[in-house]
């Protein structure tokens, strides 16, 4: 009887293998022959589960995506006060920040396909809707804390998502540099949700 194959955790695999090396090495390194040796896959494989390899890192961004999602939901279930708007909105952003290992290999991968997706409309157009979600959801989050009366009513609660997620992405460029700290980043981004709060 013929091994059925786990279609899409192997695509999981080959994902897991280019955030690696795109970690390590950059987008370069990513090529269809290193991606499957890290792996654990065959070149025919890797060929079988991504037509391109354009669909393959595309793929690799939503897998890396849905990661950082399910952590940021994590830490928010381990805070102090879970149930909190005003947590979920700071856990959010504090979710993206490259404070340990694993965030600075995810930050070191979002720049590197954001390089890309300069010239690369299909990359541009997933990154794009990423952010688009989470500007949804911060704004979501800011009108559910104005509506509570846990943050200012006069703010325009689109255009302070949008600061918001400026902001936070300027901060990660900034530790990944190392000229902000883990300590001073998440001092900084709460000194801004604090001024946003009612008098």
């Amino acid at each position: 009887m013929p091994r059925q194959v786990d279609h899409e955790g192997r695509r999981r695999q080959i994902a897991q293998g280019v955030f690696e090396l795109i970690a390590e090495r950059g987008l370069e390194a990513a090529t269809l022959r290193d991606v499957a040796a890290r792996a654990g896959v065959s070149m025919g494989a890797a060929q079988r589960c991504f037509r391109t390899k354009q669909d393959m890192l595309l793929y690799a961004l939503e897998h890396m995506n849905e990661q950082v999602t399910a952590r940021i939901q994590a830490h928010i279930a381990d805070s102090d006060e879970p149930g909190s708007t005003l947590t979920i909105l700071e856990q959010t952003l504090l979710g993206t920040f490259p404070t340990d290992e694993q965030g600075r290999a995810e930050a070191r991968v979002w720049l590197a396909f954001s390089a890309q997706a300069a010239v690369d409309p299909k990359l541009a157009a997933v990154q794009r809707e990423q952010y688009e979600g989470l500007a949804e959801l911060i704004t979501l989050l800011i009108r559910v804390a104005q509506d509570a009366g846990q943050l200012a009513h006069d703010l325009d609660a689109g255009s302070e998502a949008e600061f918001l997620i400026t902001y936070a992405d300027g901060l990660n460029m900034q530790l990944l540099l190392s000229r902000q700290t883990p300590t001073t980043a998440r001092a900084a981004l709460h000194r801004r949700l604090t001024a946003l709060r009612t008098p």
